[in-house]
């Protein structure tokens, strides 16, 4: 049996509406996207079969959130709801933004392909364009820490747009789950913990050391975001270079 009719006859057999419900069920086991409670937006949800694996992992305390341009046939998962619209209009987003509240998205994951041309370079460029369009929603509605995951055919726009999305998370995997067909170019961006540090790695800064933490260095403050420095003590003010940034901290060593 072949892979393709492997995962197209059990999304028959398990009640998914596609095949590629499966591609999301092994990216959550390899990354640990979904989780209990969480708030998912799912763009280019139609017709729903990534709707339906986020809604069973993130259960009846979690929010599962469909966007897409088509209609989605009415789901069974009560935490499921549905935007009808293109994210690229204001309506759309703003609708968005209110049904997932002021708390933001846990997860923004996408599926989006576009249509198939057959010239290779073309499709390629298509599905980064789409990837670009779900990023800039994850920028607008994904909290602080949280994940992102968009699909990308290979191609020589690959690692231009990899990067792109490194700069707003504290890591970013490229993966390729077995459930993908066997002849298909797409892979998956998987960007995990989104910064929203008021600084990057390689800054330098002058702060004022107003604390010492539990480990013994000292802790500073750059726009109410906090940073640890070593061989510090509460009261100095010093020049500090930025060497790591986590999502709610980073530490920096001393340039004098």
């Amino acid at each position: 049996m072949t892979r393709k009719d492997e995962y197209y006859n059990r999304a028959k057999q398990e009640g998914y509406r596609t095949r590629a419900a499966y591609k999301l069920k092994q990216l959550d086991r390899e990354a640990d996207l979904l989780s209990h409670g969480d708030t998912v937006v799912d763009l280019g949800a139609a017709p729903g079969g990534w709707l339906q694996v986020a809604a069973e992992e993130v259960d009846e305390t979690g929010t599962v959130v469909g966007v897409d341009f088509q209609r989605i046939r009415e789901l069974e998962h009560a935490n499921i709801e549905t935007i009808k619209g293109d994210m690229t209009e204001e309506r759309t987003k703003d609708r968005l933004s209110k049904t997932i509240g002021e708390g933001g998205a846990d997860l923004v994951i996408s599926d989006m392909a576009p249509n198939m041309t057959g010239e290779y370079d073309l499709d390629h460029a298509r599905s980064v364009h789409l990837a670009r369009q779900a990023f800039g929603v994850a920028e607008d509605v994904l909290a602080t820490d949280g994940d992102f995951v968009a699909k990308v055919f290979q191609g020589q726009d690959l690692d231009a747009l990899r990067e792109e999305i490194e700069d707003a998370f504290q890591y970013v995997r490229t993966m390729n789950p077995e459930a993908s067909r066997d002849r298909s170019s797409e892979v998956y961006l998987v960007g995990k913990h989104r910064l929203t540090a008021p600084i990057s790695v390689g800054e330098t800064r002058d702060v004022e050391i107003i604390d010492v933490g539990e480990e013994g260095d000292g802790v500073a403050h750059i726009d109410g975001f906090t940073v640890f420095v070593p061989d510090t003590t509460t009261g100095d003010t010093v020049e500090v270079e930025i060497t790591d940034v986590k999502p709610s901290f980073a530490f920096a060593e001393r340039v004098d």
